[in-house]
């Protein structure tokens, strides 16, 4: 074989690596999605973001929750039978109100319990959807956060504070019109959250739990803990299944360039045994 040859040998190897590799992890995941629902007797939807890279060229993207994703989970929910319970897990940072609102819709109409499992975070949207769940299963340090809407790059609740510290006068018409678009993203988003826990807690604590994941009262990536989602009122537990961490292998964030800031021997590590 001419170098030429083994060239295009190790270019083509280099090209199929990444197809080969996704094909074993889809095999992998279908697998244990089928063993998770054999044993649950369930249906198991999975929605996770990573950033991921394409196939091929192994460039990242940013994922987040997009009207793609609320067709693909409305589709799997339309194939299940009404009595069928639903096993969600999400890993997500967020994403579109409107694509969130609809899959936290479509599973509070549910007569089948629906449990939401969160491996390591359901921020923002996430946390919409989580709360439409009969249950939310979180890991020992896994996260939601606030669904303060926003506005551009900034809180919708920072636009109306700093309308109420200045004179009108002394604001331009875009901060203004942002600030009214602030104020009618707070009221329903508020109203939102407080429709899906209806049902759950009288009216007026569903107003409050509603109010303090909406209002601004945090920063957008405040993590909320499992031990505070209890104190909000949100029907938490930590029984994470290990088939779902297991999963949760199979979806890998890509390697940074010059190698990932976490490296450690593989395997679970046992206490040895004292011997006589």
């Amino acid at each position: 074989m001419s170098w030429s040859d083994a060239i295009w040998v190790f270019l083509a190897i280099s090209l199929l690596q990444p197809l080969l590799l996704q094909r074993y992890l889809d095999t992998r995941r279908r697998f244990l999605i089928a063993r998770l629902e054999k044993r649950r007797g369930s249906r198991v939807i999975l929605l996770v973001h990573r950033q991921e890279t394409m196939r091929l060229l192994g460039f990242p993207l940013l994922r987040y929750i997009d009207v793609n994703d609320s067709e693909e989970v409305l589709r799997a929910i339309q194939l299940t039978d009404p009595d069928v319970p639903l096993d969600l897990i999400l890993q997500t940072p967020g994403g579109l109100a409107l694509a969130a609102l609809q899959i936290a819709r479509a599973l509070k109409a549910r007569n089948a319990p629906v449990t939401v499992f969160v491996p390591h975070y359901a921020m923002s949207g996430g946390t919409l959807i989580a709360l439409a769940a009969s249950g939310i299963v979180l890991s020992p340090h896994a996260v939601l956060g606030p669904i303060d809407p926003q506005i551009g790059e900034y809180p919708a609740a920072t636009f109306l504070k700093v309308v109420q510290q200045k004179e009108p006068a002394d604001l331009d018409d875009e901060t203004l019109i942002k600030a009214d678009i602030a104020s009618k993203a707070l009221r329903q988003i508020r109203d939102a959250v407080a429709g899906l826990l209806a049902g759950r807690h009288d009216e007026e604590r569903c107003f409050e739990i509603a109010t303090a994941l909406t209002e601004g009262r945090w920063t957008h990536d405040f993590p909320i803990f499992s031990e505070f989602a209890a104190e909000l009122g949100l029907n938490v537990s930590t029984a994470m299944p290990a088939e779902i961490l297991q999963l949760m292998l199979l979806y890998p964030q890509p390697v940074r360039g010059g190698g990932g800031g976490v490296e450690y021997l593989p395997g679970h590590r046992h206490k040895p045994v004292a011997r006589p």
